[in-house]
C-alpha cells in the first residue's frame, strides 16, 4: 500500500513536476482525512469552487482513513524528530498512517527525503 501526502495530489492537479507520474501509483493508495482537508482547502484557496474541488479530489479514487486517537498520538510523537524540517501536522499525520499500515509514504515534499521514521518514503520529484 502507498499512503499519499496531499502534496502528491496537488502536484498532479497543478501540473507541477512529478505530478504526472503519480496516477499509475494510486490504484492501491490511501490518504488520511486530514490530508483530504489540505487538498480541498488548497484548491479552494487557489480559486476553485468548493464542489469542484471535492469532485476533483474524488476522481483519484483513494481510500480514506479517519484520523483517530492512535494516529493523532503518533503524529504528535513525530513532532520532535521532524521539527528541524518543519513538517506540518498534515505531513506528520500522513507519516503516522504509513507507519501504522507498514506502507510507503509518497510525497512531493523534498523535506522528507532523508528522514528515518519507521516507514519507507518516496519522492515524486
Amino acid at each position: 500500500m502507498i499512503v499519499v501526502d496531499s502534496s502528491v495530489i496537488l502536484a498532479n492537479v497543478f501540473r507541477e513536476p512529478g505530478g504526472d507520474s503519480v496516477l499509475d501509483r494510486l490504484s492501491d493508495a490511501a490518504m488520511l482525512s486530514v490530508n483530504v482537508t489540505e487538498v480541498i482547502s488548497k484548491l479552494t484557496e487557489n480559486g476553485w469552487d468548493f464542489d469542484d474541488a471535492v469532485a476533483a479530489f474524488q476522481t483519484f479514487g483513494l481510500a480514506v482513513f479517519d484520523f483517530g486517537i492512535d494516529l493523532a498520538i503518533d503524529a504528535a510523537r513525530l513532532h520532535a524528530p521532524t521539527l528541524h524540517r518543519g513538517l506540518s501536522l498534515g505531513d506528520r499525520a500522513c507519516l503516522a498512517l504509513a507507519r501504522r499500515e507498514k506502507a510507503t509514504a509518497l510525497t512531493a515534499d523534498r523535506k522528507w527525503a532523508d528522514l528515518n521514521l519507521g516507514c519507507q518514503i518516496e519522492l515524486v520529484r
